[in-house]
């Protein structure tokens, strides 16, 4: 056998395979322990347009499991014609991401082991094929390396629950399980975990609870929320499956026959003594306290989630958010310590499984510039106006522009308009005040859906029945309706709306936590439901907030209009810089009843200032993340350049690929989009002519043009009548849409190509499949044989 004629996957069955399982069969378990080409990513989502792709998910060649969702070693294979190590950055790579210990590269003759546990000593070796190491002989140096004794083993070797559908733990949270057990195995009292929102946070504490449950470590567990429909959604959903071991606590009563408590803050604590409900519970009851959205109530040193949880204080405390509170006041990490694993906004987008988004800011000319009453000026109900400058931070707090109102109402239905007028929007306003009038200009901007179903715009306050209780609609991606949703704070955390493709800012937001909180509404992506992304439009400025250094998720653009044109952010328009960041404030309101405006802070209404857009502007994300400032075009420029360093390394490229398909799909992945390029320099230039015109500066020819040169030098004089009239077909698919429908032997079903025969006829006219292809091959050297 030549082994350096063996591609990769013969490597693999021939030689790595066997390795691992033993020779006698005695070594990792081929069924239950070995996972074979493992992705675990989503590949991130690509907005160009109306273009929306994903790019390449990432994958690990071999994933060994000690126990399900417990890995130890990753191995990247390579074929004989690599070193043993030339794989290993590869796979170093994949297991920092992974947080596998063991990382291991093979071409077949060897494996290179890299032992990340190791801080002392050699790091790396080379082991011979029949000496891989055995599942024990990993998980007892795992556990050395972890300082995990005999009785913190039998936590961490716990089983995950399985319903048996197939459901399990993303890798990001795997690792955030793992490491919260393991540490509650070796006797750690505080945890905080940080996971952006939509990244499944319940699922991941349920996990984390049973594990520890079932193994008896932890028998009496408290799992505290902050909003009732948290707890009933979790009750319901996640937490199911502890059955009749789990009670809600409602009505400020306790019954102590249970195991796992959910529980309301506000259920358990008051400004009473008595209201206190938590203290007829013994200090010692709860053997775990997990705190849900734990920025918001336990942070402060007075706060009420931070008395409970000193009263339990010999319970285990676990602290989970997406958005960990630090400043001078209120701290997150002072309380639980520094988080044990942090899964961002921003590695959500970028694994493919947050949505990103784009955002449209709207500058209005009040807004910007201010307003001042006239001397004696007077409202709507005739009071006098003070006389001073009132700013966006005044509008629907102090002072009420009724055409303001009208205006954003108006951008509002003309974006819906042009994209979806059912797509889930939520509206955040100021203060209830203001919800109320902006869902009646709603109302006003869409007579006709709003009389065709009255809940077409709903207000969802918390001083609302009829609002909160048309939530779970709302939420439900099958129910249409409410399909705008008009709110204050209410719906700023907890909505889990998978289907959310438009969030409006019509209020300032000083506090980077409310910040990532209300942009979370739209980061779920559901791809059933076609929401892959979703659009933020900013009339506050708010979205400055994405310039501060805390924020950890990029837009995918931002666009501002000008006064006349359409919020619709254009495919073409250059992209601007981002704006000042805003500071990072205290305020944390969680109140849906809260009125920003104040006690005793007189509002005026105002009903015949005239108010104006003056600003919008669009900004994308590249492939890595990294925000755009300049056109589309130049960006595709830049990106194809450092692909291909010159024309000529393009040329050999393009020329050696079998198919050309293939750099497309390469391009793609980089996040330059073709399609969108042509919009701009011509939809009868074909992908090569666009690449070198855009990166290289040559001049262009159409399809058109390339078909009729091919023609001209008859090149296909050789092939017989029959054969010359599927070629000159061809040349024409090819002037009509390009590369990619020449290359599919779909093309052969496609008039006018079955009048001259079957595709098996068709093939047999060339003698065969083979042949058929090399006539295709022919044809795309002769169309590329000069460069542009």
């Amino acid at each position: 056998m030549n082994k350096k004629a063996l591609t990769e996957a013969d490597i693999r069955s021939k030689f790595i395979t066997p390795a691992l399982v033993g020779a006698h069969g005695d070594k990792w378990d081929l069924l239950t322990q070995v996972r074979e080409e493992v992705y675990f990513t989503r590949g991130r989502v690509i907005v160009r347009g109306k273009t929306v792709k994903r790019g390449v998910a990432r994958r690990a060649d071999y994933v060994l499991v000690y126990r399900p969702n417990i890995p130890l070693a990753l191995i990247e294979a390579k074929d004989n014609n690599h070193a043993v190590g030339d794989g290993m950055q590869q796979a170093l790579d994949c297991a920092e991401t992974l947080d596998i210990p063991f990382v291991y590269s093979s071409n077949g003759d060897a494996f290179l082991e890299h032992d990340r546990t190791v801080t002392t000593g050699a790091v790396t070796r080379e082991i011979p094929l029949d000496q891989f190491p055995t599942p024990a002989e990993l998980w007892a140096r795992y556990c050395k390396a972890k300082g995990l004794v005999a009785e913190g083993q039998a936590v961490t070797v716990q089983d995950y629950f399985d319903d048996g559908s197939g459901k399990a733990p993303r890798y990001y949270q795997r690792i955030a399980i793992n490491r919260t057990v393991e540490a509650i195995a070796r006797g750690a009292s505080r945890i905080l975990l940080v996971m952006a929102t939509g990244t499944g946070k319940t699922y991941t504490a349920f996990q984390i609870i049973w594990r520890l449950w079932r193994s008896g470590a932890k028998k009496r567990i408290l799992f505290l929320v902050d909003r009732n429909i948290l707890a009933d959604q979790t009750k319901t959903n996640d937490f199911k499956p502890f059955g009749q071991a789990m009670t809600k606590i409602t009505n400020r009563t306790v019954d102590k026959a249970f195991e796992i408590y959910l529980c309301l803050y506000q259920a358990v604590t008051g400004t009473e003594e008595e209201q206190n409900i938590y203290r007829q519970f013994s200090p010692d009851f709860f053997d775990l306290v997990f705190v849900d959205e734990c920025h918001r109530g336990s942070a402060a040193d007075d706060a009420a989630w931070r008395k409970v949880l000193e009263y339990f204080s010999t319970a285990t405390q676990i602290g989970m958010t997406a958005t960990p509170k630090e400043t001078k006041e209120v701290s997150n990490i002072d309380y639980f310590g520094e988080p044990i694993y942090t899964y961002s906004l921003r590695q959500g987008i970028s694994d493919g499984f947050l949505a990103p988004y784009k955002v449209v800011r709207i500058g209005l000319d009040r807004d910007l510039d201010g307003w001042r009453p006239e001397s004696g000026q007077t409202d709507r109900f005739g009071h006098a106006i003070e006389d001073r400058e009132y700013n966006d931070s005044d509008y629907d707090k102090n002072l009420v522009l009724d055409q303001r109102t009208t205006l954003v109402a108006a951008k509002i239905t003309e974006f819906l308009k042009a994209t979806d007028r059912f797509a889930k929007t939520i509206v955040f306003c100021q203060n209830i005040d203001h919800a109320e009038r902006m869902r009646q200009a709603l109302v006003n901007a869409n007579p006709d859906l709003a009389a065709a179903n009255s809940k077409y715009v709903m207000r969802i306050t918390g001083d609302n029945d009829e609002g909160k209780a048309q939530l779970d609609n709302f939420i439900d991606p099958e129910s249409t309706f409410p399909v705008i949703a008009v709110t204050s704070q209410l719906m700023s955390t907890g909505v889990d709306a998978q289907t959310c493709h438009l969030i409006v800012l019509d209020k300032r937001i000083d506090s980077m936590t409310e910040f990532k909180q209300i942009i979370g509404r739209g980061t779920r992506i559901n791809e059933d439901y076609n929401k892959l992304y979703f659009t933020i439009m900013d009339f506050r400025r708010a979205t400055a907030l994405f310039a501060d250094p805390d924020f950890d998720g990029d837009p995918v653009q931002i666009y501002e209009p000008g006064p006349d044109q359409p919020p619709i952010p254009p495919d073409d328009k250059p992209q601007e810089g981002e704006g000042e960041a805003g500071g990072e404030g205290d305020a944390d309101p969680f109140d849906g009843n809260q009125d920003t405006s104040g006690p005793g802070v007189t509002r005026y209404y105002v009903d015949d200032v005239e108010v104006r857009i003056v600003t919008e502007r669009v900004q994308y994300l590249d492939a890595d993340g990294k925000l755009i400032t300049e056109s589309l075009r130049d960006y595709s420029r830049k990106t194809l350049r450092k692909t291909y360093a010159s024309l000529d390394a393009f040329l050999n490229a393009w020329n050696d690929a079998d198919r050309k398909q293939v750099i497309l799909e390469e391009l793609v992945a980089q996040g330059v989009f073709l399609d969108e390029l042509a919009e701009q320099v011509g939809r009868d230039y074909d992908a090569f002519d666009l690449v070198c015109h855009v990166a290289f500066d040559q001049p262009p020819l159409t399809r058109q043009e390339r078909a009729e040169k091919v023609r001209k030098r008859n090149v296909f004089g050789t092939y017989g009548d029959q054969a010359r009239a599927v070629l000159d077909a061809l040349l024409q698919k090819y002037a009509d849409a390009g590369i990619r429908s020449v290359e599919s032997l779909d093309i052969l079903k496609v008039d006018p190509l079955p009048t001259l025969g079957t595709p098996m006829e068709i093939v047999k006219l060339f003698g065969g499949k083979s042949a058929y292809l090399a006539a295709v091959r022919q044809l795309e050297t002769a169309l590329y044989q000069k460069a542009a």
